[in-house]
């Protein structure tokens, strides 16, 4: 993810002095939620820098600046604590953003620290019942929106575990690497060996996938229609737009 759209040192430093943060916006995809993040929180009132996820880039700056301005004045947000301050109608709750997730969201944070540990809260809001993503009774259409940083960790994925997923015989029998990801048009995904042919494609679950070689949650956020290939499983991944005849390779 790009996070410097609309920033840098300077125009930070400028928000950091006049208002104690900085807010950066990453707008959504096709695929994945808007988010916006604070930066600076921690730097001016040892604070957690504080992230949030799934409404409008207006919304999501607004929320996040006015939690800074009550960290400001003295607020202190707590993982696990339900707050009614920062939202105008229902409630929010904090949660601690695991350090594992921290990398793959506050880009332009960890730029900022020169990549030195920093806390951070992610604020969850309620649905129109008043219940949270982590309670019976959410309202399923919400989930997809906020990805909940404080866990999921090793599968980081926003599709359920058991979604059945397109590999290789080479892959499920002979422990031959993934070398190529395809997230399709029509979001599904294939995870290819490279030297298969059509009658070597089996499905399996998503998370027997990620369990074998945790190194494919970094392509957790590769949009629809995106590809990405490596040499080797040392290689680094390298992101790229796929043709249209390459979204049926297999």
């Amino acid at each position: 993810m790009d996070h410097h759209l609309c920033h840098d040192n300077e125009r930070t430093k400028s928000h950091i002095e006049k208002h104690g943060l900085s807010v950066v916006i990453i707008e959504a995809t096709d695929y994945l939620p808007s988010f916006a993040y604070s930066v600076g929180l921690w730097q001016e009132y040892r604070h957690p820098e504080i992230i949030c996820f799934g409404l409008s880039n207006d919304s999501l700056h607004n929320l996040v600046n006015y939690a800074g301005q009550l960290v400001r004045e003295g607020t202190e947000f707590r993982a696990g604590e339900p707050s009614g301050e920062v939202l105008e109608v229902g409630s929010a709750m904090f949660v601690e953003v695991d350090e594992r997730n921290v990398g793959d969201y506050f880009g332009y944070a960890m730029e900022f620290y020169n990549y030195q540990r920093f806390p951070a809260l992610q604020m969850i809001w309620a649905d129109r019942a008043g219940k949270f993503p982590w309670e019976n009774g959410f309202d399923e259409k919400y989930l997809a929106m906020q990805p909940l940083l404080d866990r999921n960790a090793d599968f980081k994925f926003r599709e359920a575990t058991n979604l059945g997923v397109f590999t290789t015989r080479q892959w499920l029998e002979l422990g031959s690497p993934i070398l190529r990801v395809v997230h399709d048009d029509d979001g599904d995904w294939q995870f290819l060996t490279g030297d298969q042919d059509p009658e070597d494609i089996r499905l399996v679950a998503l998370s027997e996938i990620i369990k074998r070689d945790p190194s494919l949650n970094e392509l957790f956020n590769l949009g629809y229609g995106e590809a990405a290939e490596r040499e080797s499983i040392e290689k680094r991944w390298v992101r790229e737009k796929p043709s249209n005849e390459e979204d049926g390779e297999y």
